[in-house]
């Protein structure tokens, strides 16, 4: 896709910002909306499909937090949160309610611009494979199906944000392969330079809760691996005799 044909809504309430974020990504060609409230952003959020939300946390009227739960209950427009250094408890809260990504003000526009555009590229190649691979996923409790991009759990839909769908679709085509949270930023955040190893940790937190919405068993596939990192877990016929 070119980005030309990609579509950004920027939220911030203080216009500077919002400025100069419109002026980093108009240079790279992706189209941007405006909003300066959480109001005003869920509204056009709702009626138009955007390819990514840059978020402010802090906004008058309705903050990040809320626009992103009640987004979160209609679409899976991915989100990335514009945070204050000292905000770490509210990211966390972000991540919880379905945030994919965030980054710390103040930030260098520059990294912004790098990090849109790994979010977009992993969300994209994502998307394009739908079509090029017909090929289920499907363990003891867990289907994916790549054609719709869709997830069962014992037969019932769960409803992931692009990057858990990422994440998961990342471990379960390697099962019982142990990947280190550098290992996961690399390959499912596109993150060579920069990346919070707790971006990790919050997004499988919060994948296990909803598979365990459905199936206690099927959030225990996904296990933690001490020191290491995280793997899906798979057993064998032979070892369930």
């Amino acid at each position: 896709m070119e980005n030309e044909e990609i579509s950004i809504l920027v939220v911030d309430d203080e216009e500077r910002i919002r400025r100069l974020l419109k002026m980093y990504l108009e240079r790279e060609h992706y189209q941007i909306t405006e909003a300066e409230d959480g109001e005003e952003a869920l509204k056009k959020a709702l009626e138009y499909d955007y390819d990514l939300i840059l978020l402010d946390l802090m906004m008058p009227k309705m903050d990040g937090i809320e626009v992103a739960e009640k987004l979160r209950e209609e679409k899976t427009t991915p989100i990335m949160m514009l945070t204050a250094k000292g905000e770490e408890v509210n990211r966390i809260q972000g991540f919880e309610v379905g945030a994919d990504d965030y980054i710390v003000k103040p930030f260098s526009p520059r990294e912004v611009v790098l990090r849109v555009s790994a979010m977009l590229k992993r969300t994209h190649v994502a998307k394009e494979k739908e079509s090029s691979d017909p090929d289920l996923i499907v363990t003891e409790h867990i289907e994916i199906d790549n054609r719709s991009h869709s997830v069962l759990v014992d037969k019932k839909t769960v409803n992931l944000t692009p990057k858990e769908y990422e994440l998961l679709l990342y471990l379960t085509r390697s099962p019982n392969q142990i990947f280190g949270r550098e290992q996961l930023l690399r390959e499912v955040w596109k993150y060579e330079f920069f990346g919070d190893l707790r971006t990790v940790d919050t997004h499988v937190k919060r994948l296990r809760e909803k598979l365990a919405k459905q199936s206690q068993e099927a959030a225990k596939s996904i296990v933690t691996v001490w020191g290491l990192g995280y793997k899906f877990s798979v057993q064998s016929e032979e070892s369930k005799k």
